[in-house]
């Protein structure tokens, strides 16, 4: 598989940009590629590439924006371009008050009203010391339902 992965700013926080094996994606790289009409638009571009997409971690902050059709980022330009022909699969990663708050169940329907494929958020302790729901499904979990989305597709679901 070739992976790409599109980052917001803030996720910046949680990870050391030299470390990421593969090609990264942010903000600056959308306005970079872009100089002027006819120029390739990155997440226009990507978003032809991309066989499949996955959100992991999907943030409250960016699930109510996709739930609004907001695009202020290059994440969120993707998937507001995204081909619905297409599988996204969507890992929720929250606070327990913010998983268990109603906008979240609306918002959560609202991307699998799109077509979008939850992968549900899991219980235990979360970043900020509390135990409940909110975290985001276990690596393994998420792996397993890439591969059987690329193998009900016929396409390769190996690395």
């Amino acid at each position: 598989l070739e992976v790409k992965v599109v980052t917001t700013e803030r996720a910046k926080h949680f990870y050391n940009v030299q470390e990421i094996p593969v090609t990264l994606y942010s903000d600056e790289d959308e306005w970079q590629l872009w100089k002027g009409r006819s120029d390739p638009v990155l997440h226009i571009e990507l978003r032809r590439w991309a066989d499949l997409m996955l959100v992991a971690p999907l943030d409250a902050n960016t699930l109510a924006k996709l739930a609004s059709g907001i695009c202020d980022n290059l994440l969120t330009c993707v998937i507001r371009a995204w081909d619905l022909s297409k599988p996204l699969l969507f890992c929720p990663a929250m606070n327990t008050a913010m998983w268990e708050h109603p906008i979240t169940a609306r918002h959560v329907e609202q991307l699998k009203g799109f077509g979008y494929t939850e992968i549900p958020c899991v219980v235990k302790k979360l970043v900020c010391g509390d135990e409940g729901r909110g975290a985001m499904a276990e690596v393994w979990t998420i792996v397993e339902s890439v591969k059987r989305i690329l193998e009900e597709r016929g396409l390769p679901a190996q690395s």
